[in-house]
């Protein structure tokens, strides 16, 4: 997935020390596999970057298809399931959490980012930190927060939201506890003040000023559906673009997620700065809020990459689908030559990598981060395909066979390697339980 789209047929990759160190055709390295410690035959496989996810919120793993919230758009389905998140136990946190990234990694994500934003019953930024340990998932944890409620004009719950100074000391606690900026690094944290309808402009700016004095990156919603727009109009007298910028929040250190109703001058200006996107389409789908302009942001030169959000909003989290729903939706959208299906899956590797400020993950070549997802081609759901790169868009998306994370075997054989599934599957199952009782 490099700038100049290098494809390698019958292709081999030699990594050294969690490093790509050689990237060729398999006639080219198979002098080096006589010293290598494992040869491992890809046959009837695509070996792709590990995919990159770039907007979750993983303890919604919890509350999928909850009837209150299957039939309604952002506002009524946030307000439907803030009490029912109001519950969650930091047990309750760190399963859900491992749910969904081991959902990400057997769908070939290597990479992600996570949204918390509620902290209730003592639950910590720290029990999904501990979960990507578990696993081997490499994580952009980002620390978010809502300061305004119910009563303040917000829409969270007051017993929900936290004091401003609070949660500027808890970030900073954060970054400078787990955020490690080196290259191949497995754990950075990132700031991420909720929304403007559950956050102060002024906690928005100070996050803003407080992560650039600890150099690390910004995330938020913004302009996901109409009524966000209106919002931001109502409250603050401007666009969503608009508000954002007067508070600092745009540029290279930053991404916002959705962004469906950014306006034209808000694109431009996005474009201008370097600011990022995460494109949700199966989310903005599910809860109705619009077809986002995706060729409208690459087309301008809007850094994009693509999440699957809260599992209560997908509400599943396959991210080789959620390339595939990104092709689907731009063609619907904007016409059939609208998004290609390697255009699709760059929004997942480099563009994904771009967003989350990261130079070592992305596209397959020497230096780079040995992630690799290895996806079979071989399955009767791909039979007959003549073009194995595109037919994992095109067609069914298939489950990963093996994954690698900083050159470490992560899934092997369709096997998670780091937790028996059943079993997080039947935890999963009575926390949820517990949570609705």
């Amino acid at each position: 997935m490099d700038a100049a789209g290098t494809e390698i047929a019958d292709g081999a990759v030699l990594i050294r020390d969690g490093w790509v160190a050689q990237v060729g055709s398999t006639a080219d390295l198979a002098p080096l596999a006589a010293a290598a410690d494992e040869v491992v035959d890809l046959s009837g496989c695509v070996v792709l970057p590990g995919l990159i996810n770039t907007h979750h919120h993983m303890y919604q793993t919890l509350t999928r298809a909850l009837p209150a919230a299957q039939d309604a758009e952002l506002f009524g389905w946030l307000q439907a399931l803030y009490p029912v998140w109001a519950r969650m136990t930091p047990d309750m946190l760190r399963t859900a959490t491992q749910v969904a990234m081991a959902e990400l990694m057997l769908s070939g994500c290597t990479t992600s980012s996570d949204h918390l934003y509620l902290f209730p019953n003592g639950c910590r930024l720290e029990d999904t930190i501990d979960a990507a340990h578990t696993l081997g998932l490499r994580f952009t944890a980002t620390r978010g927060a809502m300061s305004v409620g119910r009563s303040a004009g917000g829409l969270p719950p007051d017993d929900l939201v936290e004091s401003e100074p609070a949660i500027l000391r808890d970030m900073q606690r954060l970054v400078e506890q787990f955020h490690d900026p080196q290259p191949g690094s497995l754990v950075q944290i990132a700031l991420a003040p909720c929304s403007p309808f559950s956050v102060s402009p002024g906690l928005m700016r100070d996050s803003a000023r407080l992560a650039r004095s600890l150099g690390v990156r910004l995330h938020t919603h913004l302009a996901e559906n109409s009524n966000d727009v209106a919002y931001s109009r109502e409250r603050f007298g401007k666009t969503p673009a608009e508000y954002a910028e007067e508070l600092e929040w745009v540029g290279p250190d930053v991404w916002h997620a959705h962004c469906v109703h950014l306006d034209a001058p808000g694109t431009a200006r996005f474009a201008e700065t370097g600011t990022g996107i995460a494109h949700c389409p199966c989310s903005n789908m599910r809860l109705a809020s619009g077809i986002a302009p995706s060729p409208a942001w690459r087309a301008a030169g809007v850094r994009v990459g693509l999440g699957v959000d809260g599992s209560a909003s997908n509400d599943g989290a396959h991210l080789l689908g959620e390339v595939r729903q990104a092709m689907l939706l731009a063609r619907v959208g904007h016409g059939p030559a609208a998004m290609t299906a390697r255009q699709a899956l760059a929004l997942a590797t480099t563009g994904g990598a771009q967003v989350l400020g990261r130079s070592d993950i992305g596209h397959l070549a020497p230096g780079m981060a040995a992630d690799l997802a290895i996806f079979p081609v071989d399955s009767l759901a791909l039979a007959g395909q003549h073009d194995p790169v595109a037919a994992l868009v095109f067609c069914t998306p298939p489950a990963v066979r093996h994954l690698l994370v900083q050159g470490a075997w992560r899934v092997r054989d369709g096997q998670l390697l780091g937790a028996d599934t059943a079993v997080l599957a039947e935890r999963q199952r009575a926390h949820a339980r517990v949570l609705l009782a």
